[in-house]
């Protein structure tokens, strides 16, 4: 089965099994200089070690390269907005859609890959953000009071994977305090983690109060010292989504809160926000640069942020580079080697 269209390389389903041979950067701190990452006929990886101390499967698929590890996951990301095949064609192994109507994002989190999960519309006030702006078409779902809140996520928790909560005065009303803990409470009832837009330090503050899990962005007002240190106490992850920012000019204070939230030991995961003006599907080497530099987290720390480690047992998300990506991170728009489960891309070295 091919999943790329003529424009962009084939990705064909192998049921035979793939041995990737190479440096191996497994994702938490380990590193092989002669390593072997085995896939199984089903997708899963068998095995991760040095290539000696490893038989290759019988009939696999053999492939090497100077680099092999995570692909990307892109933890915000908006699926109408790009095709997920370029995704996987520059890096990204897996995404997460933070705003859809239902009926595409129950469609996307059926794809082969990338590997796709969703928050269905965003929960937001009647005539809220984003509804009267590039949401207006199926993108929110209007919470009115503690009780329709709840009844409402209940019924869409079933159907997503993560809940995502708008607070954003400035495209219109948002939440009461009463109704965004309703929010949360309805969905961590239904095993559902919420994650908050929320810019502003008074709606950063709401967010809190709420039980939040995760922010959609780092906020772009200025976190007085207290508030940093609340987030990292509650243990609330934040997404970087810092390119997107610098693209609309407000980036200075995003980044600035980034420094200052992982100095906290705020966790921050590599986001996108495709969809904005500027950014586009596959991997950003832009925000992994100012992960890297602007932020302070290195070089090795943004791909952490932006990957989910190796693992046996798990399913694959495995990318072979021509070249170290610590050193070049715009390696990432050029692999040699994509897989996704069973979903195979080769690129030709001359492409």
């Amino acid at each position: 089965m091919k999943l790329w269209r003529r424009d962009r390389p084939a990705a064909e389903e192998v049921d035979t099994g793939v041995v990737l041979d190479g440096r191996v950067w497994v994702g938490d701190g380990t590193e092989i200089s002669d390593g072997r990452v085995v896939v199984d006929a089903a997708g899963t990886i068998a095995a991760i070690r040095p290539a000696p101390d490893i038989e290759a499967p019988f009939g696999a698929v053999r492939l090497s390269a100077p680099w092999i590890g995570p692909g990307l996951y892109d933890a915000h990301v908006h699926l109408a907005f790009g095709r997920p095949e370029d995704f996987v064609a520059a890096g990204v192994v897996a995404v997460r859609d933070l705003g859809a109507p239902p009926v595409d994002a129950a469609l996307w989190r059926q794809l082969a890959a990338p590997t796709v999960t969703v928050a269905g519309p965003l929960l937001t006030a009647p005539g809220g953000y984003p509804s009267r702006s590039w949401g207006s078409n199926g993108f929110a779902a209007f919470v009115d009071d503690v009780e329709q809140a709840t009844r409402l996520v209940t019924g869409l928790a079933a159907n997503v994977d993560v809940m995502k909560l708008a607070l954003e005065p400035a495209g219109g009303s948002v939440p009461s305090p009463a109704v965004a803990a309703a929010v949360v409470d309805a969905a961590h009832a239904a095993g559902r983690d919420v994650v908050c837009h929320a810019l502003t330090v008074e709606m950063v503050e709401r967010a809190l109060d709420a039980g939040v899990d995760e922010l959609a962005h780092t906020p772009t007002e200025t976190l007085p010292e207290e508030l940093i240190a609340r987030i990292a106490a509650a243990g609330v992850g934040v997404v970087s989504t810092l390119h997107t920012f610098v693209k609309s000019g407000i980036g200075a204070s995003a980044i600035a809160n980034a420094a200052a939230l992982a100095a906290a030991g705020v966790r921050l995961r590599y986001g996108t926000d495709l969809g904005n003006s500027g950014i586009v599907a596959g991997t950003d080497p832009r925000e992994l640069q100012l992960l890297a530099d602007e932020v302070g987290l290195g070089a090795d720390g943004a791909l952490q942020a932006a990957t989910v480690p190796l693992a046996v047992g798990t399913s694959a998300g495995v990318v072979a580079l021509g070249r170290d990506p610590h050193e070049d991170v715009k390696e990432w728009r050029r692999p040699r080697v994509v897989l996704v489960g069973r979903m195979l891309l080769q690129r030709s070295r001359g492409r």
